[in-house]
């Protein structure tokens, strides 16, 4: 089965192509979904990060959340090569005036060092800001990194701006967030065969819903005690089959890079 990174080549509002070379004609922002899903209502997610991505030859759409005033954590694939990223924080709308959203542009990003582009293993990146930024009530840092691994069967949320239909290319202008349930490696060896590793996980929604292209790099949520969010991974892949075909998503656990992003970030425990 091939394994297919969720990533847009886009930049707000210009057109666009699938990665692996699918053209398209145009592009625009769509109230949709992530497929499925419900849109978010303001500062429900205020860690989330809108991430165009500039490279020497193509604009990307990414997402990415904020792990302190100075850091994002994405997927590597998204930040590989890249020259220039614009961020915008703090509205879950892509598009529409919003007097609570913040832009800021940087080029400084860190790629795991055994990041495998082809196989997709270790995709996890981070981005660094040029200055610290104020916190607000829509603009926060996610509560903390996991202290163990997820396991199979609990519940996880997926956010992002990803692509409404596998038939349109348009990313959703409004946030949304879609419920899941993490799946054991083996099962998810079922579709993807030795594709998936000890760093991987996979999750499955209801009635095929999941994240899509353009939501690469976005966090895989998990509540504690209700309320509290822990990024226990990050959306890395979807099948080839399709965003809504029954396979699951994939994701690159954030447990094993714990350390690796705390010695990168000096983000305290």
């Amino acid at each position: 089965m091939l394994l297919r990174s969720v990533t847009v080549l886009s930049l707000f509002g210009l057109t666009i192509s699938w990665c692996y070379g699918h053209n398209v004609d145009s592009f625009s922002h769509k109230n949709g979904r992530i497929i499925g899903g419900s849109p978010a209502y303001p500062a429900q997610y205020p860690f989330m990060a809108a991430i165009t991505v500039q490279s020497s030859t193509t604009r990307i759409f990414c997402v990415g959340a904020l792990l302190s005033n100075q850091w994002i954590l994405t997927a590597a694939h998204c930040v590989n090569g890249a020259v220039l990223f614009t961020i915008q924080l703090g509205s879950n709308s892509l598009s529409e005036a919003d007097s609570n959203r913040v832009t800021l542009a940087t080029s400084t990003y860190v790629v795991h060092p055994e990041f495998n582009p082809d196989t997709l293993e270790h995709d996890v990146g981070l981005i660094k800001l040029r200055l610290p930024i104020d916190f607000t009530d829509y603009i926060r840092a996610v509560d903390y990194l996991p202290s163990s691994p997820i396991l199979e069967f609990q519940n996880v949320i997926a956010v992002g701006w990803g692509q409404v239909t596998d038939a349109d290319p348009s990313l959703s202008d409004e946030l949304r967030w879609v419920l899941m349930s993490a799946i054991s490696n083996e099962e998810c060896r079922l579709t993807y065969g030795s594709q998936i590793t000890d760093s991987m996980i996979c999750a499955s929604g209801n009635y095929n819903e999941g994240p899509c292209l353009g939501d690469s790099g976005g966090p895989l949520v998990h509540l504690l005690n209700g309320s509290r969010m822990v990024v226990v991974a990050v959306s890395s892949f979807v099948s080839g089959n399709g965003c809504e075909s029954p396979d699951p998503s994939g994701y690159t656990r954030t447990f094993p890079y714990v350390d690796w992003i705390r010695n990168t970030t000096d983000l305290s425990e």
